[in-house]
């Protein structure tokens, strides 16, 4: 038996990856799915779980899967994904996956065993950024989306998934039944992407829902030309019904309490400081309480954008590519986590997990661990170290409690 996780901690594994992926330009790290720096930390989680004396296998979707115990029904399942946002924290994802592999070090040095099989997973291409579709491993692993659409999904490369995949070794992928059928129970450990453990000045919560939330892109056409000698009255600029949009989106959350639009990704073409673009994509993210005010929203940008573009000369079109409605954690496991923790405070959130898409096909729960500076999906995104204490410890008492 491998003697390795004796010394094994959660702090100390966030400084052995803390090199990979570094994003000198924007800041923070950029690691997306199969590129060069997630495949870095795919090998050292394995070598990490390993050491550990876990199983390790990799399923047809990507997704790295660790055994404490042979693989089998009813298992408890924990972990996260060690995916990026361009420019992200160093602790979005990875200390899910850390605090995971220290929970299970800490359960065999005091000699637990557990009564059902416990695994950890580390999900592939969670926040898109890649491939534009966020919790991509676990959305084809529960079936939620076609495995055609997700084959022809492309990379700022021109890329398709299903290239990828291949060149990553994967076959066919998509629903895994079998995968699907050893979860028991799924318990995600994830940095609060928030202000609610700072301002409650706690270091851990139980997490309860999710906000409904989609993505839609919008693609404006006009024609591209010179900036110097093109009048202003004669041009079919593409960038102002895109800059409408930006506004429309902001006008349009605000109009509905508790609700949140933005467009933070824009692509114009040619791309030029000199030339007028003929085309800009744009990505708008929309979240809120109720469908009703999510599609609201997108159709008073949709609107604005329609109306700005045929000012200009130009043709809008709105295309939905990835909406989830609200998700509620199960009730049940909610309760008997936030009470075996001595009662911490249960809050919601509007930031996606791979626990909110398993959540319509097992039961799930999340754990979030205090984050400071409250900013998320930046550099500042962090966790201090003893919130990461304390999100361990917690976690080792909920795989006890489950186990």
């Amino acid at each position: 038996m491998d003697t390795e996780y004796r010394s094994l901690d959660a702090l100390g594994l966030l400084r052995e990856i803390e090199g990979v992926g570094r994003d000198a330009r924007r800041g923070g790290y950029s690691r997306h799915v199969f590129d060069d720096a997630e495949r870095t930390l795919r090998d050292w989680f394995v070598e990490r779980a390993r050491g550990l004396g876990l199983g390790v296998d990799t399923d047809r979707n990507g997704n790295i899967w660790a055994w404490w115990g042979e693989p089998g029904p009813g298992a408890v399942v924990t972990g996260s994904h060690l995916d990026s946002v361009p420019g992200g924290g160093a602790h979005d994802g990875p200390l899910g996956v850390v605090s995971a592999l220290d929970a299970v070090a800490r359960l065999k040095r005091s000699g637990f065993v557990p009564a059902r099989p416990l695994a950890i997973v580390v999900f592939a291409e969670e926040e898109g950024s890649r491939f534009g579709i966020a919790c991509l491993g676990s959305r084809l692993l529960s079936g939620a989306i076609d495995p055609d659409r997700a084959g022809t999904l492309v990379d700022a490369s021109g890329r398709t998934f299903a290239e990828v995949a291949s060149d990553a070794g994967l076959g066919s992928f998509g629903r895994d039944d079998e995968a699907l059928a050893r979860i028991g129970v799924f318990v995600e450990l994830h940095v609060e992407q928030g202000r609610g453990l700072v301002d409650l000045d706690a270091p851990v919560a139980v997490g309860s829902s999710i906000l409904e939330h989609g993505r839609w892109r919008i693609d404006v056409r006009g024609q591209g030309n010179h900036a110097g000698t093109t009048e202003i009255a004669d041009r079919r600029d593409p960038m102002l019904p895109a800059a409408a949009a930006v506004a429309a989106a902001r006008a349009a959350a605000t109009r509905r309490t508790g609700s949140r639009a933005t467009i933070g990704r824009l692509e114009p073409i040619p791309g030029g400081t000199n030339v007028i673009a003929s085309r800009v994509a744009a990505w708008l993210d929309v979240r809120a309480g109720s469908e009703a005010d999510t599609r609201a929203i997108v159709a008073d940008v949709a609107a604005e954008v329609a109306d700005a573009a045929a000012a200009e000369g130009c043709e809008a079109t709105v295309v939905e590519e990835s909406y989830s409605g609200e998700v509620r954690f199960d009730p049940a496991l909610r309760d008997r986590l936030a009470a075996a923790l001595g009662g911490v405070p249960v809050l919601p959130t509007g930031a996606g997990h791979d626990a909110g898409v398993l959540a319509g096909s097992v039961p799930t729960a999340m754990l979030f661990v205090r984050n400071p500076s409250g900013v998320s999906h930046a550099p500042e995104e962090g966790a201090d170290d003893a919130a990461i204490e304390a999100g361990v410890a917690a976690l080792v008492r909920a795989l006890e409690e489950l186990s």
